[in-house]
């Protein structure tokens, strides 16, 4: 939980209320749903307190009470407090070829989803002008907008949505949160998607009561990657964290964009696994698989298993994480055979930390950049519901 430190000026007796709310509020955020009961146990608070606190949420609507299900369980059923559907916030996702756009709710809940082509990704402005545009084509008037949050495929500053570096749309220094803002009048943050990914897997997807995930995300752009430890997105001294699609996989392998050799992001990609299977797009060649696979895509999923398994091994020995989630192409490469991929990490890892981990799919699948961007915006409400 992300909770500003005290405003001067303020009582503690505020402070704690503040306090108060945002425990009970982010616990039926990343729940989706609690019974009344439940936050009375977990927040360690009276059932008066809850009571009164859950009454403001539901105020500010905020939060909405429901009528317990009576087969839930035995004796008398605690009310149901679930999100409420006021706050909204608008998520972005520019890529090279196309922008994403949605609005999230509480709870994680992706209520509208939007996907425009660009003819082209590098021109930061007319990027800008296209959002603005596809956010006037969405219906808000039940809504409060919170704000925007973008998922970038690039080096992010962290204090101020700057974007250091984003090689496949070619940004260097581009101020984007700054202009977004400026061009919607909405507060915007800004992050690498794929430390937003790892953000909404841990809250809402496979990332599920662990402490400890890497995720790793290939798509058109490249392979991203976000780490959680105990609990807490690991962003570094600036924001710049998790860049995992430049490990070192292959000493020998191809020139990469960023001057280095042998990055996984140049020896594992989407576009070579199109190629080998003579598809247009991912879905083409997620059918291509499902009909069956021919001896050059096979040798192409093995050569980039083999090297994704040095990153992942890599991940396991340094980190020592509970889970390693893949989402995008890489889910492709899991394999569930010997020759799988967790087979070839547990060849190599050290067998102490390998012992403890799991490699899983993605779980929130085409949404988990709405969800993880989201959750930027949420940040604002969670830590002050009622913005006092």
């Amino acid at each position: 939980m992300n909770i500003s430190p005290p405003a001067i000026g303020r009582n503690h007796t505020d402070d704690v209320h503040r306090h108060n709310l945002s425990a009970i509020l982010t616990v039926v955020h990343r729940s989706g749903g609690v019974p009344r009961a439940r936050l009375t146990e977990l927040s360690g608070l009276n059932r008066s307190t809850v009571a009164t606190l859950v009454a403001e949420l539901v105020e500010a609507r905020l939060v909405v009470e429901a009528e317990p299900d009576a087969r839930e369980s035995a004796g008398r059923p605690s009310r149901y407090v679930r999100p409420g559907t006021l706050p909204v916030a608008i998520a972005v996702n520019p890529e090279v070829d196309a922008i994403t756009l949605g609005v999230v709710g509480l709870g994680g809940t992706v209520i509208q989803r939007m996907r425009r082509p660009v003819e082209d990704g590098s021109d930061v402005a007319g990027v800008v002008e296209q959002i603005v545009s596809m956010i006037g084509e969405l219906d808000l008037r039940e809504n409060r907008v919170v704000g925007i949050g973008a998922a970038v495929p690039g080096l992010v500053r962290r204090s101020d949505g700057v974007v250091r570096l984003a090689p496949h749309l070619q940004w260097v220094d581009v101020p984007f949160a700054r202009m977004l803002e400026d061009a919607t009048g909405l507060p915007v943050r800004a992050a690498n998607d794929a430390s937003l990914g790892a953000t909404a897997e841990r809250a809402f997807g496979a990332g599920i009561g662990v402490g400890d995930l890497a995720y790793l995300n290939g798509g058109a752009s490249g392979i991203g990657g976000g780490i959680v430890i105990a609990g807490n997105p690991l962003a570094g001294a600036a924001g710049y964290a998790g860049e995992l699609g430049h490990t070192l996989v292959n000493s020998e392998g191809r020139a990469c964009h960023c001057g280095a050799r042998g990055c996984l992001e140049t020896e594992v990609s989407q576009a070579a696994l199109l190629a080998a299977a003579g598809a247009g797009d991912l879905r083409e060649l997620q059918a291509v698989l499902a009909a069956g696979t021919s001896r050059a895509l096979d040798a192409e999923i093995n050569r980039q298993r083999r090297h994704l398994a040095v990153a992942l091994r890599n991940i396991v020995n340094v980190l020592n994480p509970s889970r390693v989630v893949l989402g995008g192409f890489l889910e492709l490469l899991i394999g569930t055979e010997d020759g799988s991929l967790a087979a070839l990490v547990g060849d190599t890892a050290l067998g102490a930390p390998f012992e403890s981990v799991e490699i899983l799919p993605a779980a929130l699948g085409a949404d988990i950049l709405m969800i993880g961007a989201a959750e930027l915006a949420f940040e604002r409400v969670m830590a002050d519901p009622l913005g006092r």
